[in-house]
């Protein structure tokens, strides 16, 4: 069975994208982090589906946690077919009131850990016979809208990952693919008002606010794709080109 890492696989679209994994025939490592209660339920049910199933913890936040993440995939699945960087950190604030510890923490979480876990696993990826890395980005790093606003420390470190997806795809094919999904209106933010969310359905072409699903289906498309890399697919409902 093909193996894939899926980062914030507890909740969410973490949880959404393991679970579609599982049933398309992946075996799942599950790194939590908050969430290792909730990741372990997904390795029940993964299990369910007849897939095998792993939890790791770690920060994201902490480089050296990273590090350590990698090592141990790495000690007990010496060979990795997928990598799912889902894992993110936002925060909902006024741009003149973001902080350098905000923005670092952005960073660390939403860039340097993707980076350094793929850095990590590229023996895993390598040893697989065909491997494949998925980021997940955001549409809003190129077609903002209007409850992006008051995440802009959180975008301009999405944009360091959507860069990074195309740098990689250079660099480490033919031997492994990088692409990424970019979810639009997907679970939307806390901090969205009915007004701001009423205005979004209104110009989105499928009306209707994307799921975890959504997103999860693209990434399972983008794992068996193998002639696609350097690319960005947007999970948007056609917001992007309205």
């Amino acid at each position: 069975m093909p193996t894939a890492v899926v980062t914030g696989a507890g909740i969410r679209v973490g949880r959404a994208i393991a679970l579609a994994l599982g049933a398309a025939g992946f075996d799942v490592v599950l790194h939590a982090n908050r969430s290792v209660e909730p990741a372990l339920k997904v390795k029940t049910e993964l299990e369910t589906l007849g897939r095998r199933a792993w939890v790791e913890s770690a920060d994201l936040s902490d480089t050296e946690a990273v590090s350590k993440l990698a090592q141990r995939i790495r000690a007990s699945h010496p060979a990795i077919d997928l990598l799912v960087n889902s894992a993110a950190a936002y925060a909902h604030v006024d741009f003149a009131d973001v902080t350098p510890a905000q923005l670092d923490l952005m960073w660390k979480v939403n860039v340097a850990a993707p980076f350094f876990l793929t850095q990590g696993l590229l023996p895993a990826l390598r040893a697989a016979k065909t491997a494949g890395v998925v980021n997940i980005t955001d549409m809003a790093v190129s077609h903002a809208y209007t409850s992006t606003h008051f995440f802009s420390h959180y975008l301009a470190a999405k944009a360091g990952l959507d860069q990074l997806t195309r740098s990689l795809a250079l660099e480490l094919g033919p031997a492994i693919r990088v692409n990424a999904v970019a979810p639009g209106p997907v679970a939307m933010a806390a901090e969205t008002t009915s007004e701001q969310r009423d205005d979004i359905l209104k110009r989105i072409p499928m009306k209707r606010e994307g799921s975890p699903e959504d997103v999860a289906r693209a990434v399972v498309f983008l794992a068996t794709a193998p002639y696609i890399t350097g690319q960005t697919l947007r999970v948007d409902g056609g917001l992007s080109v309205a």
